[in-house]
């Protein structure tokens, strides 16, 4: 999985085993190292939710949550099965920030690449 962060975007690009993988198993992730211990490491990851209705009415559809080395974009069931059993090769979102600051987040299935 591809991992792109420019400004207030952040953008995967899945291979198609891996979009398989988060298919079958509702995630995905990958990892850079930085050095030698584990502390020095960023996980990224794509996560569906569990359930049809898991997401409030109110909450955002895709979400974001950070923690010191790991970035996890947490997606609705309903908009990860659409996406992963249909032709549609993206989604995106523009997640709110606080002093009218988005967050774009996109998903893409980057399926002409082949290593």
């Amino acid at each position: 999985m591809k991992l792109r962060i420019e400004d207030d975007t952040l953008r995967l690009r899945l291979s198609a085993g891996e979009v398989q993988e988060f298919a079958s198993t509702g995630r995905v992730e990958g990892s850079v190292h930085f050095g030698h211990s584990p502390e020095q490491r960023l996980t990224y990851a794509l996560e569906r939710g569990s359930e049809p209705a898991q997401t409030l009415p109110q909450a955002e559809p895709v979400q974001v949550h950070y923690a010191p080395g790991a970035i996890t974009v947490l997606v609705p069931f309903a908009l990860a099965r659409a996406w992963v059993e249909t032709d549609q090769n993206s989604f995106s979102h523009n997640l709110p920030l606080t002093e009218n600051k988005h967050l774009r987040i996109l998903v893409e299935k980057d399926l002409d690449c082949r290593h």
